[in-house]
C-alpha cells in the first residue's frame, strides 16, 4: 500500500503546484525581489519576474545562480546555469487552455486536468470557514486499489481552502482580515495543517488579489519567505528566452 500512497501523494503534489504556478501568473506583469529568512537569521535572496503567461524566477543555489524560466502558453520549463551557460528544457503540461488565453484560477476548472492518472469529480458546493467552495473529490486507481481525497476551491478566488488526504493529512485556510504591506492592500490568510498523531500546525500568508498571490508567507519554527520592490509593468521579452550561446544539457535520470 506504501507505494500506492507514493503514487497519490507525487500526482497531489503535481496538483498543488500547478495551482500555484497558475496563481503566479494570472495576468497581471510585475517584477519583485524574494527574500527568505530562517529561524537562524539566514537569508536568501533573488527576484521574481512575471510576464505574459510567463514566469522568471532567479536564485542562488549552492553557490551557484539559477534561473527557472516557466512558460505556461508554449507548456515548458527551462532551468539555465549562468556560470556554465548551460541549461535543461522539460515540457510541463497544465491543460487545454488556448495559447494566449491562460484563464484566471476558478473553482469550476476540473483540477486534475493534466496530471495523468489522478481523477477529479465535482461533488458540489460547501462553505468552508465561512466561504463557498466547491468540492472537487479526487481519486487515482493503481494495481487495483483505489485512494481518494478532496480538495475544496473557493468560490471568488478559485484557490485552494481546504484538502483531506488518503492518510488522514488535511489543510484549511481561513481568511482572518486586510491588512496594508509595502502600500498594497493584502489578505490576511491563516492555514491549519494536520497530520495524524500530531498537533496541528499553523502558518500564515498574506494574498494580493491583485498579484494572485502571497506576497508575504509566515511558516512554524521561524521561516519567512516574501516579496518587496513590487513593481508592477510590463517586463522585457528578453527575460523569459533562453540567451544566445546556452547550451542544452540533458537533465539527470530520474530515480528508480
Amino acid at each position: 500500500m506504501r507505494l500506492h500512497k507514493q503514487a497519490y501523494w507525487a500526482a497531489l503534489g503535481g496538483l498543488l503546484l500547478t495551482c500555484s504556478v497558475q496563481a503566479e501568473i494570472a495576468g497581471v506583469q510585475f517584477s519583485a525581489d524574494m527574500i527568505s529568512r530562517g529561524p537562524d537569521g539566514q537569508t536568501t535572496t533573488g527576484k521574481m519576474s512575471v510576464g505574459a503567461n510567463r514566469m522568471r524566477i532567479e536564485m542562488s543555489h549552492q553557490g551557484q545562480q539559477v534561473i527557472r524560466i516557466h512558460d505556461q502558453t508554449r507548456q515548458m520549463e527551462w532551468m539555465l546555469f549562468p556560470d556554465r551557460q548551460t541549461y535543461m528544457e522539460r515540457s510541463v503540461p497544465m491543460g487545454a487552455a488556448a495559447p494566449g488565453q491562460m484563464p484566471a484560477p476558478s473553482a469550476e476548472t476540473n483540477p486534475c486536468q493534466g496530471i495523468e492518472g489522478l481523477n477529479c469529480r465535482r461533488a458540489g458546493e460547501e462553505d468552508v470557514a465561512g466561504r463557498r467552495a466547491v468540492k472537487w473529490e479526487m481519486s487515482m486507481t493503481r494495481e487495483g486499489q483505489t485512494l481518494t481525497g478532496a480538495q475544496w476551491l473557493d468560490v471568488e478566488r478559485g484557490l485552494p481552502l481546504k484538502y483531506q488526504m488518503p492518510d488522514g493529512q488535511s489543510m484549511e485556510l481561513r481568511m482572518l482580515g486586510t491588512e496594508s504591506i509595502a502600500g498594497r492592500t493584502v489578505e490576511k490568510w491563516e492555514m491549519t495543517t494536520t497530520v495524524p498523531n500530531e498537533s496541528p500546525a499553523q502558518s500564515l500568508q498574506w494574498y494580493d488579489p491583485q498579484l494572485k498571490l502571497a506576497v508575504r508567507e509566515e511558516f512554524p519554527g521561524g521561516f519567512v519567505r516574501e516579496l518587496t520592490n513590487i513593481q508592477v509593468g510590463p517586463q522585457p521579452e528578453a527575460l523569459f528566452s533562453v540567451p544566445d550561446g546556452y547550451s542544452r544539457m540533458e537533465p539527470p535520470p530520474a530515480p528508480r
